[in-house]
């Protein structure tokens, strides 16, 4: 076994879905936004250092929506199929809509992005947004613009979300930002040729990454549950012990969909991939006894979490959390996976400090802490650095790219530390130190407390909780075809997902609260009717509102509560 540090760099690469599963309409731009600015920049980097090596974690329904763009684009320029992605749709329309209304709409979706680093990075784009909000504050005005304002505006929306390395590298970008107004059908046109050849690549260069031995890949439960919670309500409060839970006393036949969403999370998995995966990041880093049981059970060689819950765990186990190194793999009595625990504290670095800096600064100081740790660990040690994949980036100068470009090849040449896989470090023989108790918590604070004990998420709880019996009285009954029962399934587990449940509470900001409570309440309506029954009236009704203005927009949590 080598005596360098072992580091462990893990992406997450999630986004919950965004589509109208009866209609097929993306109600959100996120997904593809994402794969042009950031899900192809973190390939760029790692194809770009040779000794670049990390783990890639995609949720399936990710994969699948990115799968179900790349298949729009195409469509619509090779037959001129309409896309149904409004924001999408909005460049190829031969004409800016005349429609108040919606002008007033793209008007709204094309502030939505970072103000300091994205937006005022460009000047033309910076006058466009300061005049749209004078126009959003006077809306009479919006009968005075012509269409080339807003052909303006929706091109250079797109243009700021093209990752760095796609800026760099194609000439069309490069050109259409020199071009900066007057931007034609033509144009927009071209837009979407590009964001097509992006999300028909992407998948690929991850897989083509990991057949080279350059990173591994790994998986999170199809839709992205938190796992504990639909096992075990209760085990909330193993961490929280005075928590408000919700009135539904345990989630209605928990484990089978638990079960469900791994089995058809390793399938999507391997149809984009050919193979199966041997790691698994549980939703939100959520893990418990039983959690981890299953995971066992299911066959993963290894999982993780966060830094608080291996704290607590240790507590709770009678060891000495103060003197016990989070920098190893740990393993659950009874179990055969091995849990590795991110670094919180480096982690958060990442995600909320160094976009602050300067990047060779940034690195420096990362490095530093780094040969600390190795300096300080009695034995070769493992540091896990687990975090998103895309949301840290837009705060970053020129979206990470040169800190990234930096990390990775700073860290590649370091004589005392080695780039690695989760798998690796096991097939190169570190041991599992035993855990005789784990707590039940999540990567956020060690506990579940972002996604229930607050009155609005408990209310969404049991929200689910009814159509979960009504989904379950229907096949019973008999009521469902295996076709139905197919679509009702897959319409349960994205109702199941975890990011309804984030977004949910007044301290979150107004809009993003708005969005995703909508798209909840459209989840749960369109099961009702697969079901075959009216939704109840409650879904009518906006049950949450946000007025808070959290860190980096809410999209991020720190480890540590602060």
């Amino acid at each position: 076994m080598s005596d360098k540090l072992k580091l462990v760099l893990c992406w997450h690469m999630h986004q919950p879905e965004y589509r109208d599963m009866q209609s097929g309409e993306f109600k959100l731009p996120w997904t593809y936004l994402h794969v042009i600015k950031d899900y192809i920049d973190m390939a760029g980097h790692l194809e770009s250092v040779p000794g670049a090596k990390a783990v890639v974690n995609f949720a399936p329904i990710l994969l699948e929506q990115i799968e179900d763009y790349s298949n729009q684009v195409s469509s619509y320029l090779h037959d001129r199929i309409a896309i149904k992605d409004p924001l999408l749709a909005a460049l190829v329309e031969p004409s800016v809509s005349s429609d108040v209304e919606k002008r007033l709409k793209l008007l709204r979706d094309c502030k939505k992005a970072n103000r300091e680093r994205q937006i005022n990075r460009y000047p033309a784009f910076r006058k466009l947004i300061e005049m749209s909000d004078w126009i959003l504050a006077h809306q009479d005005a919006v009968n005075y613009l012509n269409a080339q304002f807003v052909s303006d505006v929706l091109v250079w929306y797109h243009l700021i979300w093209m990752g760095e390395s796609v800026k760099l590298n194609d000439e069309r970008v490069r050109r259409l930002i020199e071009k900066g107004k007057n931007f034609t059908l033509h144009d927009r046109i071209e837009i979407v040729e590009i964001i097509g050849d992006l999300l028909s690549k992407v998948i690929y260069r991850y897989k083509s990454l990991a057949r080279k031995g350059r990173i591994e890949l790994s998986v999170t439960p199809y839709a992205h549950p938190i796992m504990p919670l639909m096992l075990e309500i209760q085990s909330a409060r193993e961490a929280m012990p005075t928590a408000s839970l919700p009135m539904l006393n345990d989630y209605p036949g928990g484990e089978q969909r638990v079960l469900w969403h791994l089995q058809r999370g390793v399938v999507t998995f391997r149809h984009f991939f050919g193979f199966e995966p041997k790691g698994c990041w549980p939703s939100e880093g959520s893990i418990s006894e039983r959690t981890l049981q299953i995971l066992s059970d299911f066959g993963f060689k290894w999982t993780a979490s966060g830094g608080n819950v291996l704290h607590n765990s240790l507590q709770a186990s009678g060891m000495n959390a103060a003197t016990t190194s989070l920098h190893h793999p740990f393993k659950l009595e009874d179990t055969n996976i091995a849990c590795f625990f991110r670094d919180d504290g480096l982690s958060d670095l990442i995600g909320f400090e160094y976009s602050k800096w300067h990047a060779d600064d940034a690195v420096a100081d990362f490095i530093k802490h780094l040969e600390n740790i190795a300096d300080y660990e009695k034995r070769p040690a493992v540091v896990s650095i687990i975090m998103d994949g895309e949301n840290a980036w837009e705060y970053f100068p020129d979206n990470g790219y040169h800190f990234l470009n930096a990390l990775y090849r700073r860290l590649s040449e370091h004589p005392r530390i080695e780039l690695t896989t989760f798998s690796e470090c096991l097939e190169q023989g570190e041991t599992p130190t035993l855990l005789p108790k784990l707590v039940a918590g999540s990567w956020v604070y060690g506990t579940f407390s972002t996604w229930i004990g607050d009155a609005d998420k408990n209310y969404g709880w049991d929200m689910l909780g009814d159509v979960k019996t009504a989904f379950d009285k229907a096949v019973a009954e008999g009521r469902l075809s295996d076709q139905q029962l197919n679509m009702a399934e897959a319409q349960l587990a994205v109702c199941e997902g975890s990011d309804w449940f984030w977004w949910f509470g007044d301290y979150n900001p107004g809009e993003a609260v708005s969005d995703f409570e909508k798209q909840y309440r459209l989840n749960l309506s369109n099961l009702y009717r697969l079901l075959g029954e009216e939704p109840p009236g409650y879904l009518a009704l906006a049950f949450t509102q946000g007025s808070g203005a959290p860190a980096m927009g809410g999209a991020m949590r720190r480890g540590n509560e602060i």
